[in-house]
């Protein structure tokens, strides 16, 4: 038999579930509402129980932007191409000095010249979130066919549009430019955009080892455990967390898979509006991703 589901979403898409106990959903929902009480900005937000089946959304088919959580996408359909052998891990890349750009990474370090592995890049990419290593896959598989691997998986609302720009220090003009950049829906959303149920679909995916195959997946999974920032959803979670986190000026974002003692809990979160520009690891945004992860660990786990 089926485990029972509960599932529960607000911001108008409740009617088109079926909800769980009446006590249940508005235990949830009102602690989510007092997290948000006071708070400068807006969440998106929606996670599964990928053993229950239970979940919670608050607008969860709503697109908005990703920052650095697209690079999660972008390692997928590199695993996919790899594999249909249209790049090789091994295959080196030139770092050229014009490469750099500024922001989270370390490649901007590296000598001018100096070549690296796909495979290095790639992590890079996700473990210390390196927008310059970003640059250098989409340069070579372009962010259309990141796309295009988004439409062969059925992930319709999740696109990368363009190339990384670098942090608000020294912005490159925009390059790397897909198709789906070029649409006037996708003008607002910078690098790139999703929903948070597109992106726990794709965890949910990863998880079950259905993203190119189960050693692929394998992979992806040790790779987001890797990652090093983790002021969000893994905040309180030790290292029982793989993810891949972004952030902005006004926006902090998280997408990953809380493997708690029972189950898994795979979940995304994005927090946009804020006011307030502050990197530091206590971020109000990374805060509130902390304590609303803590919630739905409760409640769902």
């Amino acid at each position: 038999m089926a485990p029972f589901s509960r599932r529960f979403f607000f911001g108008g898409c409740a009617a088109a579930y079926p909800l769980l106990a009446q006590s249940g959903r508005e235990s949830l929902s009102r602690q989510i509402d007092k997290l948000l009480a006071g708070f400068e900005g807006k969440l998106w937000l929606y996670a599964k129980n990928l053993d229950t089946g239970a979940e919670f959304g608050l607008r969860p088919d709503e697109r908005v932007r990703t920052a650095s959580t697209i690079k999660l996408p972008i390692l997928c359909s590199l695993f996919d191409l790899v594999a249909a052998g249209k790049v090789r891990w091994d295959e080196k890349l030139t770092l050229h000095e014009d490469d750099k750009i500024s922001g989270s990474g370390v490649l901007h370090e590296f000598s001018d010249g100096t070549q690296l592995s796909v495979r290095d890049v790639a992590h890079v990419m996700i473990v210390v979130s390196d927008n310059t290593a970003t640059n250098l896959i989409l340069d070579r598989i372009t962010a259309d066919a990141v796309n295009d691997y988004l439409d062969r998986i059925g992930l319709k609302a999740t696109r990368s549009l363009r190339k990384v720009r670098g942090d608000g220090t020294a912005l490159k003009p925009p390059s790397g430019m897909s198709k789906a950049s070029l649409l006037p829906e996708n003008k607002p959303y910078g690098l790139g955009v999703t929903t948070t149920r597109e992106m726990v679909t794709l965890l949910e995916m990863i998880e079950r080892g259905k993203v190119v195959s189960p050693d692929a997946s394998k992979e992806i999974v040790a790779i987001l455990k890797r990652q090093q920032y983790k002021d969000g959803i893994g905040r309180r979670r030790g290292d029982d967390v793989a993810s891949k986190s972004g952030s902005l000026d006004a926006l902090r974002s998280d997408v990953g898979i809380i493997y708690l003692p029972t189950s898994r809990l795979a979940m995304a979160a994005t927090v946009d509006d804020m006011p307030k520009v502050d990197y530091s690891p206590d971020n109000a945004g990374e805060i509130l991703i902390a304590n609303v992860t803590e919630r739905l660990v409760a409640e769902l786990g």
